[in-house]
């Protein structure tokens, strides 16, 4: 092999590498969204989203 050819293997190598680790590490700190409860269940447990703030504008003025 030339050394040209043997330099971008190396580096294709390296990329690869890099991304498969990227790749890893981004899954290892997500979940599977399929893994989460389902809407009604969080409803019926309780946990509810807070209060929506509509009804009161930025100087805190009911409307």
């Amino acid at each position: 092999m030339r050394k040209k050819q043997r330099l971008f293997i190396i580096i294709t190598f390296l990329f690869f590498a890099a991304m498969l680790y990227v790749g890893y590490d981004i899954s290892s700190r997500t979940t599977f969204p399929g893994s989460k409860p389902q809407l009604r269940e969080r409803l019926l447990n309780g946990d509810e989203a807070p209060a929506d703030s509509v009804s009161t504008d930025s100087i805190g003025v009911e409307m």
